[in-house]
């Protein structure tokens, strides 16, 4: 595992809201490299999407760096619209045109920012659609879908722009019970094929299974990372102990 690459380095991150008087993320230090799956866990109003929202500078750091790619991407010298182009990000809420059809939502961004051919943009659109079996579904409008279709789609827009990491945002939390499995189904698979990601979710049989790593935040702080193995059965901080009886 050690010899993968570095993808994103993040060095002594903080994030301060109400001029720091809220500390959302107090001196975060973290490395992913290429093929990891990393899995944020810990309770609401721990940081964790706001770790996640640093990641491609949706939130702007307070102070420290995050590197991608070995590129600084806190420096406004560089182009964060570069490096957001490498980085899928999948929310909440599908965050999809409702007066594009499906297939208009996925080619979309390929077309304009990587100037793909239309042809190009719908063939692997086609492709990846068929992936999460919706291709039925290329000429519907998203009102007309379910929301783990509509999650998935979000999800396979995201590939289309080829991105390097996928960055998730509790991508099950707004779904009703019975639409989870399939949204953590295409993950699921997206893991086996190495995509590197970091998935904030508060499902914890997914933590389990799927990552590589995870790690637990409480208060803007990093409490504790390790593989799921330590994280789950072997607890070191008390805070992580209270955590864990509550949810698992």
């Amino acid at each position: 595992m050690n010899d993968k690459k570095t993808l994103i380095e993040v060095s002594h991150l903080s994030k301060h809201f109400a001029d720091g008087k809220i500390k959302a993320l107090d001196d975060i230090n973290t490395e992913i490299k290429q093929g990891e799956v990393v899995v944020v866990i810990g309770p609401s109003g721990s940081g964790k999407s706001t770790f996640l929202r640093c990641l491609n500078l949706l939130e702007v750091p307070t102070s420290g760096h995050i590197y991608f790619e070995g590129v600084d991407i806190t420096d406004k010298k560089n182009n964060i619209n570069v490096h957001r182009q490498k980085m899928g990000m999948v929310f909440q809420h599908f965050n999809l045109f409702p007066h594009m059809t499906i297939l208009k939502n996925m080619t979309i961004a390929p077309m304009k920012l990587l100037k793909k051919s239309q042809q190009e943009a719908e063939e692997q659109a086609m492709a990846l659609l068929k992936r999460v079996g919706l291709e039925d579904r290329a000429n519907a409008y998203p009102s007309q879908l379910s929301g783990g279709q509509k999650q998935r789609v979000a999800i396979v827009r995201a590939l289309c722009m080829d991105p390097e990491v996928m960055l998730f945002d509790e991508p099950t939390s707004a779904l009703d019970p019975e639409m989870v499995g399939e949204v953590l189904e295409v993950m699921k698979q997206l893991a086996s094929e190495n995509m590197t990601m970091v998935v904030v979710t508060h499902e914890m049989g997914f933590a389990r299974e799927v990552a590589s790593r995870v790690m637990f935040m409480a208060d803007g702080v990093q409490i504790e990372e390790g593989t799921p193995a330590e994280i789950f059965d072997h607890p070191k901080s008390e805070r992580l102990k209270s955590f864990l009886a509550k949810v698992l």
